[in-house]
């Protein structure tokens, strides 16, 4: 691949010190002549003329190859860069299923509601001590937040028993750990997005599990507003997966289909992604 050089370095290599290829990339607006100078020109100390900057520029052009290949290391790019855009909207709601304006407008007043006290005791919750058994993942851990909130159980598809003694206690390693307020209080919006990312991720292939829809509620209540471009595609994502889902929802599970109607409300109505609302029945 052949670069151009910079646009002022092309109208100054004009002398015999740069040799252009044939086909220029850019044709010269300006003629610029080789330079004469003293024979103590030194190139090496900043230029005190406007002549000795040109014969600076024309010798730093010279030693431009004609080919420039970049280095890339892959372990530093990402692993999924492709990002692929729909403008399509959600897919309506099953029949007899569509929720009313009355019902939305009282989950965003709701969910209003629960991001002001998360706001509020942000700091208190923040400085309270983790139990003993809560180990949080580190933001990039794409596995390890996956497992963490929806638990190994699921995560592995494993057919483990949880213990259902009291005594026992829960094993959230297997069921996942609750959006707790003492764990989204540490989060900053870095860590929320790409904690929703990998959630999402997850909700592309797989299907909707109560684990999941709780950190999902958990993660949209600490989205800050105005969104990020990124924050705002994901969400948009979210909700048409959610219609998606609830299309092919067997039997019509109530609850099921109620938490996926949340969630597109949430997306349409409280962060404004009109256009992904449900008209109201």
């Amino acid at each position: 691949m052949r670069f151009a050089f910079p646009v002022e370095e092309c109208y100054a290599a004009g002398g015999a010190a740069m040799e252009l290829p044939v086909e220029e990339l850019m044709p010269r607006l300006l003629p610029v002549e080789d330079c004469d100078l003293s024979e103590d020109f030194d190139p090496t100390v900043p230029p005190r003329t406007p002549q000795e900057y040109l014969k600076r520029v024309q010798i730093e052009a010279a030693k431009c190859p004609d080919v420039v290949v970049a280095q890339i290391d892959p372990r530093k790019l990402k692993k999924k860069q492709t990002v692929n855009i729909s403008l399509s909207g959600c897919l309506p709601a099953p029949e007899g299923y569509s929720p009313t304006l009355k019902w939305q407008q009282q989950q965003v007043a709701h969910f209003s509601a629960v991001r002001q006290s998360v706001n509020k005791h942000r700091n208190h919750w923040k400085s309270q001590h983790l139990d003993s058994n809560v180990t949080m993942p580190k933001s990039d851990d794409e596995e390890g937040w996956k497992k963490f909130c929806l638990g190994e159980k699921l995560y592995l598809n494993t057919g483990v028993q949880v213990p259902s003694d009291e005594n026992q206690g829960i094993d959230y390693v297997q069921v996942g750990f609750p959006p707790l307020l003492s764990i989204v209080s540490r989060m900053n919006q870095a860590t929320v997005t790409s904690i929703l990312e990998y959630l999402i991720n997850w909700f592309s292939e797989k299907e909707f599990s109560s684990e999941l829809g709780r950190w999902l509620y958990g993660l949209l209540a600490c989205l800050e507003k105005p969104l990020l471009p990124e924050a705002h595609s994901l969400i948009r994502q979210l909700a048409r997966r959610c219609s998606e889902v609830r299309v092919l929802e067997e039997n019509k599970n109530e609850e099921r289909v109620s938490a996926l109607n949340l969630l597109i409300c949430l997306v349409g109505r409280y962060f404004d992604q009109h256009d992904l609302a449900d008209a109201p029945s």
